[in-house]
């Protein structure tokens, strides 16, 4: 055993007794400002619900087909989307995927300026750097204790805490990407007299656009990645199902669930993957060419 060398009851009650402060005091401005969060997650899933399963089947399957121009793909899409209705997960199947994309458009919303102003800043990227690695390497679970402790259990919590976990990828393959952009591309278009604005939105982004996908990729897998544990605090969703099927121990409850949250990370995967390397094809950077 370790020599316990200090005590530290008394920094583990300040970190408690701190974090109960902020719930006391400031708890109802951060639910107030949590809620259009909640509204997103929920319009999401009512539109999902309220939309016919054949047309969603319908839609992403031509979704896929415009991806790749190849039946492969659209095939895999729609096998996969009736195996979720056959199996009776269809329900559960749109709450995951709102959940899942309410996390994704805020990752974007909140990462891709982020990664802007990191390829702008040495320092900027210095500081942001080791938060990114904190986000990146906590245990998911740790991210559920404040947000519950703020929230209580329900979509709010799951959703924050997705979006946590979900962000740093496209934060890092934002700046990845407007960072590798070719410097005599940039010097020409200086020379043609742009500002820096012009640059960014003209030059930087349509080039760096394809690693800034693959981020997108990655925060969408990331944010499926969580449904089973944000489940444990009100998500719902398949990963509801998976929980149930262990607390039950209704294997093929658990079996099922989970093979529909593959499922459905092949769907979005294969489509994002499809239209980045389509975009890449379109700007000349396809690995042919490379």
């Amino acid at each position: 055993m370790f020599p316990e060398l200090i005590d530290t009851k008394p920094l583990r009650r300040a970190v408690d007794d701190a974090l109960g402060w902020v719930v006391t005091n400031w708890g109802g401005a951060f639910e107030a400002a949590a809620r259009p969060l909640l509204l997103l997650l929920n319009g999401i899933e009512a539109l999902l619900l309220a939309t016919p399963w054949w047309l969603i089947i319908g839609l992403l399957t031509a979704i896929a087909w415009l991806a790749t121009r190849r039946w492969t793909l659209p095939a895999i899409v729609l096998v996969s989307l009736v195996f979720l209705g056959l199996m009776e997960l269809w329900k559960d199947a749109m709450s995951t995927t709102a959940l899942m994309l309410a996390a994704t458009l805020t990752a974007i919303v909140l990462s891709i300026p982020m990664g802007v102003w990191m390829s702008r800043s040495g320092r900027v990227r210095q500081v942001i750097t080791p938060v990114l690695d904190l986000m990146q390497t906590l245990p998911s679970f740790v991210y559920l204790i404040p947000t519950v402790m703020i929230f209580g259990p329900g979509k709010i919590p799951a959703l924050i805490a997705t979006i946590v976990y979900a962000a740093p990828p496209l934060v890092r393959l934002t700046d990845l990407g407007l960072r590798s952009v070719d410097p005599a591309i940039m010097e020409a278009s200086r020379a043609f007299g742009t500002n820096p604005t012009q640059r960014l939105l003209g030059v930087q982004i349509p080039l760096a656009l394809p690693t800034i996908l693959a981020g997108i990729n990655q925060t969408t897998m990331m944010a499926l990645a969580m449904v089973v544990i944000a489940s444990m605090i009100g998500a719902g969703g398949l990963g509801y199902q998976v929980l149930q099927g262990i607390g039950r121990l209704e294997v093929s409850r658990g079996l099922f669930a989970g093979l529909g949250i593959v499922v459905l990370a092949i769907v979005f995967d294969r489509i994002t993957q499809a239209f980045g390397k389509q975009l890449q094809a379109r700007i000349g950077l396809s690995e042919a060419r490379a």
